[in-house]
């Protein structure tokens, strides 16, 4: 009870503190919140990108194409030797007869259709087709060489070399947008920890008036550490209320696609509570760990 007790008055002081210091406060709420808008800007970008570059990746697809002379039972145990490979993703494996595939080509152009359009079944050149999905899109070189080696597989495309590189592409853009994430969240909290010990420095006299009449460390400490929990918190509403309507807006005026469909912006819900959650703890800590490196060092630890 007399821990809570003292917590209870700690917190009183840190917001009697926050109103009473008001000018400081609004200086360590300023620098918390122009510098959180610059990460929450960030952390929404890097959260697209790599949605992005997963769904590009999910889509990417191994077409196994079976002879011609391939009965029945011997096409469903390709299927079965395909869905035994261990990265391969049984639930999106499909299967469609060159009748099938004719139609699909003659639907994506009128010249094929044309040309297409007189052959009889027995007259199709075309083969039969397994559309095969990776459970992780940089093993799909060796999921293809496997598939290569089942019997009646003629031949195994995937768009090699391109996809290889495309992965690659995509692996290095997801490192260069974590790097920018986490260089950002870093810079920030330099920008915070040094605003917030500006702010405490102007106290020094009243943390040394705090020491000569006996208080603990843990008493002069805890409330300068939860104002800086509370500055964290008012600084980071800015970038949360920039989060929660901006990026809806920015999404319903793009159609939740970036110059092409093919560059799908993550859905508005639950996306933007979880991103403004995120800015949220991340002012929430940088504001105590500001506060709290600050007094340390006045204080004998």
């Amino acid at each position: 009870m007399k821990v809570l007790r003292m917590l209870g008055h700690c917190i009183r002081d840190a917001f009697k503190s926050v109103f009473r210091n008001f000018s400081l406060s609004l200086a360590s709420i300023s620098c918390i919140a122009i510098t959180l808008i610059i990460v929450a800007v960030s952390i929404v970008a890097s959260f697209n990108v790599d949605n992005f570059t997963e769904e590009i990746e999910r889509d990417l697809t191994i077409v196994v194409f079976i002879e011609n002379d391939a009965t029945e039972e011997e096409v469903e145990n390709v299927r079965k030797e395909i869905e035994s490979i261990s990265d391969i993703n049984k639930k999106e494996i499909v299967f469609k007869n060159k009748n099938q595939v004719k139609e699909d080509i003659s639907s994506e152009s009128d010249v094929f259709k044309t040309i297409m359009e007189d052959w009889k079944e027995e007259d199709n050149p075309l083969k039969d087709t397994f559309q095969v999905k990776v459970k992780n899109a940089s093993k799909i070189g060796k999921v293809a060489e496997k598939i290569k080696g089942i019997e009646k597989v003629s031949v195994v495309r995937y768009g090699e070399g391109i996809v290889e590189k495309l992965v690659s592409t995509f692996n290095t853009i997801r490192k260069i947008t974590y790097i920018a994430v986490i260089a950002l969240v870093i810079v920030t909290i330099f920008l915070i920890v040094n605003t917030i010990k500006l702010t405490i420095f102007s106290r020094k006299r009243e943390i040394g008036i705090m020491r000569l009449v006996g208080a603990s460390n843990f008493t002069i400490k805890t409330p300068f550490i939860i104002e800086g929990m509370i500055l964290g918190m008012i600084g980071s509403l800015v970038p949360i209320a920039l989060i929660i309507f901006g990026y809806p807006a920015l999404y319903d005026k793009l159609d939740g696609y970036v110059f092409s469909k093919l560059i799908q912006m993550i859905p508005k819900t639950p996306f933007i509570y979880t991103a403004s959650l995120i800015v949220l703890v991340i002012g929430i800590i940088v504001g105590m760990i500001g506060s709290s490196s600050a007094v340390r060092k006045y204080l004998k630890v």
